[in-house]
């Protein structure tokens, strides 16, 4: 018995749809649903149509004053993590020659996931405190007369927290997209009179940009959907649209914080979309 390619298509991808349905796209419709109910203001939900949670998301000055600092923390963590990430895979592919040692130095990035994101924020402390090292180094050389306060409870310390973080979301995939890149195309282009800087805008970049996108959509859906580290290291002084219906979860209020969960999702999304209209990620992967 001959098995159609449709057939055979559908039984290749059948693993993947078992596990995208039950955890993904079912909690999606949960949460989408909760989002046009009403509620008893006891953690009930009355099954009667309504877009009243949305209308009090969307017209909100709390809610887009949180987005915009949201927003402001993205922009910034993936405009540092794109800079550390992209140069330090660019000196591990085209500056390391000993492709072992490359991989070994790759290895070392990962050593801060070692221990967990509590852990890792908590070690800033020491260094960005009143007294901590920092302060104290610039006191002791005279650079300041007194403590820097921004550097520790602010959104500065949000931001330095978030690029400890997440700078390896970007040099994976970048240093992937790299490693692609045939040395012979560099060489030809230094052996025709090209700079540095021209190979650099003309070569790496373009030829890195699948890894560029990916990273960005890494980092961006991350800071995006997290408010613990903005909690802890602003001092509750910042918030995030998540701690918004965290706090609306905490005191039952289930609908309005599905609502904010959808909304965040599309912006998230239409994020995301906006990222991949720069680059063919599936023909980028298969160059």
């Amino acid at each position: 018995m001959r098995v159609s390619r449709s057939t055979i298509s559908w039984l290749y991808v059948s693993p993947l749809m078992f596990v995208l349905i039950p955890f993904f796209v079912l909690p999606i419709l949960v949460v989408l649903v909760a989002s046009v109910f009403e509620t008893d203001g006891f953690g009930g939900l009355i099954p009667t149509f309504t877009l009243a949670n949305y209308a009090t998301v969307l017209t909100s000055g709390l809610t887009f004053n949180l987005y915009l600092a949201t927003v402001k923390f993205t922009v910034l963590t993936w405009f540092f993590t794109l800079l550390l990430g992209f140069f330090v895979a660019y000196f591990l592919v085209f500056h390391v020659r000993n492709p072992l040692l490359a991989i070994g130095l790759f290895l070392i990035c990962t050593v801060p996931f070692w221990t967990s994101n509590i852990i890792r924020m908590i070690s800033w402390i020491p260094l960005l405190g009143k007294e901590g090292l920092i302060n104290s180094a610039l006191l002791r050389i005279g650079l300041i007369r007194e403590p820097l306060e921004f550097l520790l409870y602010s959104g500065f310390a949000v931001v330095v927290a978030y690029v400890h973080q997440l700078t390896i979301f970007m040099i994976v995939p970048i240093f992937n997209s790299m490693a692609r890149i045939d040395k012979r195309v560099v060489e030809a282009a230094i052996d025709a009179g090209a700079s540095r800087f021209d190979i650099m805008r003309l070569i790496i970049v373009p030829l890195s940009k699948s890894g560029i996108a990916l990273g960005s959509i890494f980092v961006a859906s991350i800071v995006m959907g997290d408010f613990f580290v903005t909690k802890v290291m602003s001092g509750g002084g910042s918030a995030s649209v998540v701690s918004a219906f965290y706090e609306d979860i905490s005191v039952l209020q289930y609908p309005g914080a599905a609502a904010s969960a959808i909304v965040l999702t599309v912006v998230l999304l239409a994020m995301v979309a906006l990222i991949l209209r720069t680059v063919d990620i599936r023909k980028e992967i298969t160059r």
